[in-house]
Order: structure tokens, then sequence, then C-alpha cells
């Protein structure tokens, strides 16, 4: 027994030098990077500031946290609105992106054409989107609906694309011999292989799309960015903090409610 694993040691290649080369060229990556940061450093203020801002958290601005017509839980709302209605309008404009870029959907250079366009669309950041739908419709949740829409379909196709490229052939195949139509096949071969994973990535979107828009309002994309960063440049901690507060537990609740959900849909 000895002797047998020690011949079948013998028989598997030797890879350390690549290993160690690997290992080289990783560090080489690591050293180069942080030759190209400088450290400048922390400002004269900065310490304070921080301090402020933790205060502000600890210390919110009660009139604010709990006017539920100017305050936090409205600036909250619209957050909310219009991560939702992104999130929503981008699933519904991936799905045929993501079927056209399907290789074993639809021939191959149909998919390679719609992977670029989708590679197009998911280069330019978020902010990039908002700063232009801005000049576009003006400022306002119009422009960050559009943006979370637009930005969403590039996120949400790659992972349509897997599970489309992922579906059991044979499910299709049985159901043709059986003599189903078109629909008929869509109904009972696809929807129920592709329901689960899009519905898990649609509510997965809704998560990045509610931080999304939280930033977005910095650039006068509707949401709860805009009085963030008024409150921060006025010197109101109070009121950052107060804003935060609400976004922190918002978040959780968020993030407490899909996982529970995906893990639903997971389990079936």
């Amino acid at each position: 027994m000895e002797y047998t694993v020690k011949k079948q040691l013998e028989k598997e290649p030797n890879l350390w030098i690549k290993k160690a080369l690997t290992v080289a060229f990783i560090l080489a990556i690591i050293i180069w990077s942080l030759q190209t940061i400088r450290y400048n450093g922390v400002k004269e203020n900065g310490v304070t500031i921080a301090k402020n801002v933790i205060s502000g958290i600890l210390h919110p601005d009660m009139d604010m946290l709990f006017d539920f017509t100017e305050g936090v839980p409205a600036l909250l709302l619209e957050t909310i609105c219009i991560a939702l209605l992104g999130s929503l309008f981008g699933t519904i404009l991936a799905i045929p992106f993501s079927f056209l870029a399907s290789s074993n959907i639809v021939p191959k250079w149909v998919s390679m054409i719609t992977s670029f366009i989708i590679a197009a669309i998911r280069t330019f950041p978020a902010f990039v989107y908002g700063l232009m739908f801005i000049r576009v419709t003006g400022p306002g949740a119009f422009a960050g609906v559009l943006t979370l829409s637009v930005t969403s379909i590039g996120m949400v196709s790659k992972l349509f694309i897997e599970s489309i490229e992922d579906l059991d052939t044979r499910i299709l195949e049985s159901l043709d011999a059986a003599g189903c139509n078109t629909f008929q096949k869509i109904r009972y071969g696809i929807i129920p292989q592709l329901f689960t994973n899009f519905a898990s990535t649609a509510i997965y979107r809704f998560e990045i799309c509610l931080k999304d828009a939280s930033t977005l309002g910095l650039v006068g994309a509707g949401g709860i960015g805009a009085p963030l960063i008024f409150a921060m440049n006025a010197f109101n901690w109070s009121e950052v903090g107060a804003i935060l507060f609400g976004l922190i537990v918002l978040v959780l609740i968020v993030e407490v409610l899909s996982t529970k959900i995906r893990n639903k849909l997971a389990r079936g």
C-alpha cells in the first residue's frame, strides 16, 4: 500500500516552479501598486471630523429623524422608490439582452454583438450615467431611476446569461418529443429552471440599487445623498448622524429580508 501511494506521488507533476513564479508575480504587482500610491497623511482636522461624525450618529437630530413629511423617513422612502423602480426596469430590460447574449440560444455572432453592448453599458459607473441623465431630464428622482435602470442592465444581464447557459436542454428535448409547442416549452421547460435564479438576482440587485440611490443624491439624482452632503458641508453633525442612522437601519432591514427571501427561493 505504501509503495502504491509513493509511486502515485511520483507520477504527480512537479508544479513548484509555476507556483513560485505565480507568487512572485503577485508580490511584484502588489509592490508596484504600493509604489504608485502616495500616502498624504490625515488632515489636521480629519480626526476631529471623524469624531464629530461618530458623535452625530450617536446623538442624531431626533426632530429630523422622526419628521415624516420632510425628514429622514420621507427621504428614505424616496430612496427606496428610486432603487425599486430602477432595479425593476433594469431587470425587465436585461431579460431580452440576456437571451440574445446566450450562445446556447442564439447564433454566435448575435451573442458576441449583444455581449459587446452589455460590456459597453457596464463600462461607465453610476455617477457618470447620473450626470448624463441630469443634463437630459434635470435633477430629481426621475434621473436616479433612469440611472439605476441602465446600470442594472449590465450586472443583471451577466448573471442572467450564466443561468440561461446552464439550462438543462434534456428537459426541452423531452417536451419537444412529447409534442409541446414553443409556448409550452417556455412555460414548462424554461421558466421553472430560470425563475428562482432570476428572482434571486433581481432581489440582490435591489440591495445594490438601494446603496447606489443613496449616493446618487450627491450629483442631484434624488434620494437621501443630497441632504447628507449639504449637512456635512454645513458641519451640521446631528443632521448627518440622523441621516446616517436612518441609512444604517434601512440597509440592515433590507439585507435581512432579502437574505431570507433568497434562501427561501433557493430551498424551494
